[in-house]
C-alpha cells in the first residue's frame, strides 16, 4: 500500500486552518441553535450518519478541524432501517445543491421522532441521500454480459489533447515529495507486477483509476469512433492527476483551476456536448469529491466539480458527495486485476479454503491528533484486549506500503476493521472484501451510501456495522462483539462475499477475456449505457 497521501493533506489543512478556529468558535457561541446547524452544513458541507441500536446520529464533519465531528441524534422505532418517509423523485427534481438539504418538509414524526428543534432537516437530509441511491439503483443494468451495445449505439472516447491526460502521466516524477510515483501510474495504471501473490496482481495505488479506465474503454467492444454512432460519451480527463501534482506546491488557485478551466472550454466547443449540455457524458476521477470541491475556507483541491457546466456529466469517482444525484461511487481499485474466469476462480477457491487464524485484523494508524477518532481505540482493544484474536499491523511502518502483507493479513483474518480515515471511505474495505474477510463498517458512508452499483442494499450479506459512537465511548469490545457471531453466520456472509461480490469489485486485466464473470468496469460501463438509454426515452 503507498504512503497515504491523505495523512500527510490532513497533517497540512489542519496547520492552516488552526488560526481560523478560533475566531470561528467565537462567533459560533454568538448565535442561534438554527444559524449554527446552516452555517454548518454550508461551511463543511459533509456529515456523516452512524446508527446506534435505535438511534440516528447525523455528524457534521470537518476535515479541517482535527477532524472533529458536531453530531445532532434522533430516536427512531426500528435497528436499523433507515426507514426515512419516502418522497417523490425523479431524475430532474433532485437538487444537485447541498444546500437542498434544508426543507420545510413534512415529516411523518411517528417514523423519525427528534425531540430536537432540528427534526425536519435532519430526517430530509438522511432521506435526499436515500432518495439519490434508489435513483441510483433504478439505474442498474439487467444485462449480465460484458457488453450491452445490442442497438448499435455504443461508447465514444474523446481524443483530448495530451495536457489533459498523457502529459499528466509524464509529470509523476514531481507529484509526490517523498515518493517516486511512476511505479504506479505504469502498467496503465496497474504499477509493478506482484510476482509473490500469483497471477494477475500488481502494486496498484489508490488513485489510479483513471488510467485503469480509460485503457479498458479503448478496448470495449462498444467503443465507436463515429460520434453519430454514440449514446455515451466518455472524457478521458485525469482530473485526479491534476489535483495531485499541485498537492504539495505553493500555488494559486486559478493554476490548480486552470486545467479544468481548459477542459470545459474545449467541450464547449464540440457539437456533441452542445447537443444534450453535457448529460450523455461521463467523467471519471481517480479521487475523492472533496478534492474537486474547494471552498472558500481551505486551499485544498479544485472547484472542477463546483463549476455550472459540470453538474450534468456522471462523475464517477472512488468517493461520491452524497448529496450530488450526478456523483456515482465505484470501487477503488485493489491489487488483483484477473485475466481470465479461471483466475477469478483460482482465487476464490483459495481464499474460501484458508486458514483465518484471526477473528480480526486492522491494518492502519492511529490519529493522536484527532480526539473523536475511534483508530486509538480500536488499537488498544485490537492490541492488548484481545487474547490473541486480533492482529494489528501498524501502517506506521513501512509494512503497508507492502501489498504482500496486506493481503496476506486478510486472507488469515474472518474481520477486518475499516474505521473512517481522512474521508469516509477506504480502498482497504475492497482490498478486504477480495480476501474474503468480513468488513467491520463504522460509518455508513464508509460503504452503505457510496456504491449501489457494485454492493447490495442489504449491507448485513457482507459486512458487519458497529456504532463508532458506541467504540469512542468505550461502551463495547469490538473484538469480543465480532466472537459472539457464530461460525455459521461468518460462512453465510463470506461464501456471499467470495462467490456473489468478489468479481464485480475487481477491475479486469485490459486484455482480460471474462465470459462467466462481470468486473466492477463492465458493471459500470452497462450501467451507463443503461442509465443515457433511459434518459433518451
Amino acid at each position: 500500500m503507498a504512503v497515504s497521501l491523505s495523512r500527510k493533506r490532513s497533517k497540512l489543512s489542519r496547520k492552516q486552518s488552526c488560526s481560523g478556529f478560533s475566531i470561528l468558535s467565537s462567533f459560533l457561541t454568538k448565535i442561534s441553535g438554527l444559524i449554527f446547524l446552516l452555517i454548518f452544513i454550508y461551511i463543511w458541507s459533509s456529515f456523516s450518519t452512524v446508527i446506534t441500536g435505535n438511534i440516528i446520529h447525523v455528524c457534521f464533519s470537518t476535515r479541517k478541524l482535527n477532524n472533529s465531528f458536531y453530531c445532532l441524534s434522533a430516536a427512531t422505532h426500528t435497528n436499523p432501517s433507515f426507514q426515512i418517509p419516502n418522497i417523490s423523485i425523479n431524475d430532474n427534481n433532485i437538487s444537485n445543491s447541498t444546500s437542498s438539504i434544508i426543507t420545510t418538509e413534512k415529516v411523518e414524526v411517528e417514523k423519525f421522532p427528534i425531540s430536537t428543534p432540528y427534526n425536519e432537516k435532519v430526517a430530509n437530509a438522511v432521506k435526499i441521500i436515500e432518495e439519490h441511491l434508489k435513483v441510483h439503483r433504478s439505474w442498474r443494468s439487467d444485462n449480465k454480459n460484458n457488453a450491452s451495445c445490442e442497438d448499435g449505439k455504443g461508447i465514444y472516447v474523446y481524443d483530448l489533447p495530451s495536457k489533459f491526460n498523457k502529459d499528466l502521466v509524464g509529470q509523476c516524477n514531481d507529484m509526490v515529495p517523498w515518493q517516486n510515483f511512476c511505479r504506479y501510474v505504469s502498467n496503465e495504471g496497474f504499477g509493478e507486477p506482484i510476482s509473490k501473490l500469483g497471477k494477475g496482481w500488481y502494486k496498484t495505488h489508490q488513485y489510479s483509476l483513471e488510467l485503469i479506465f480509460h485503457s479498458k474503454v479503448l478496448k470495449h467492444p462498444c467503443r465507436v469512433y463515429n460520434e453519430n454512432d454514440a449514446k455515451l460519451f466518455y472524457v478521458p480527463f485525469y482530473g485526479g492527476l491534476d489535483v495531485l501534482r499541485w498537492h504539495f506546491k505553493n500555488v494559486s488557485n486559478d493554476v490548480k483551476d486552470g486545467l479544468g478551466l481548459e477542459l470545459l472550454k474545449w467541450l464547449e466547443r464540440q457539437v456533441t456536448w452542445k447537443r444534450n449540455l453535457g448529460k450523455d457524458h461521463v467523467f471519471v476521477l481517480g479521487k475523492i469529491s472533496w478534492d474537486f470541491r474547494r471552498t472558500s475556507d481551505s486551499p485544498w483541491g479544485t472547484r472542477l466539480l463546483e463549476l455550472e457546466n459540470m453538474q450534468n456529466p456522471i462523475k464517477l469517482l472512488i468517493e461520491r458527495q452524497p448529496w450530488h444525484l450526478n456523483d456515482i461511487g465505484i470501487p477503488h481499485p485493489t491489487y488483483f486485476h484477473p485475466k481470465s474466469d479461471n483466475d477469478i476462480i483460482d482465487w476464490q477457491l483459495k481464499i474460501i479454503r484458508s486458514n483465518r487464524k484471526n477473528l480480526v485484523s486492522f491494518a492502519g494508524a492511529a490519529r493522536n491528533d484527532a480526539d473523536d477518532h475511534i483508530r486509538s481505540i480500536l488499537i488498544d482493544q485490537c492490541s492488548s484486549k484481545s487474547d490473541g484474536k486480533c492482529e494489528f499491523l501498524n501502517c506506521s511502518s513501512v509494512k503497508c506500503n507492502e501489498p504482500e502483507s496486506i493481503i496476506e493479513l486478510f486472507v488469515e483474518s474472518e474481520f477486518c476493521l475499516q474505521p473512517p480515515g481522512d474521508s469516509p471511505t477506504r480502498k482497504s474495505v475492497f482490498d478486504s472484501l477480495i480476501s474474503g474477510c468480513i468488513p467491520v463498517i463504522f460509518d455508513p458512508f464508509t460503504a452503505y451510501y457510496q456504491y449501489p452499483w457494485h454492493l447490495p442494499e442489504d449491507y448485513d450479506k457482507y459486512s458487519v456495522f458497529l456504532d463508532k459512537k458506541e467504540v469512542r465511548e468505550k461502551n463495547v469490545n469490538v473484538v469480543e462483539k465480532l466472537g459472539n457471531i457464530s461460525l455459521r453466520e461468518r460462512e453465510n456472509m463470506r461464501r456471499y462475499i467470495v462467490y456473489e461480490l468478489l468479481p464485480g469489485l475487481v477491475y479486469g486485466d485490459h486484455n482480460a477475456e471474462l465470459e462467466r464473470f462481470q468486473d466492477a468496469f463492465a458493471i459500470t460501463i452497462n450501467n451507463l449505457l443503461h442509465r443515457v438509454s433511459k434518459f433518451k426515452d
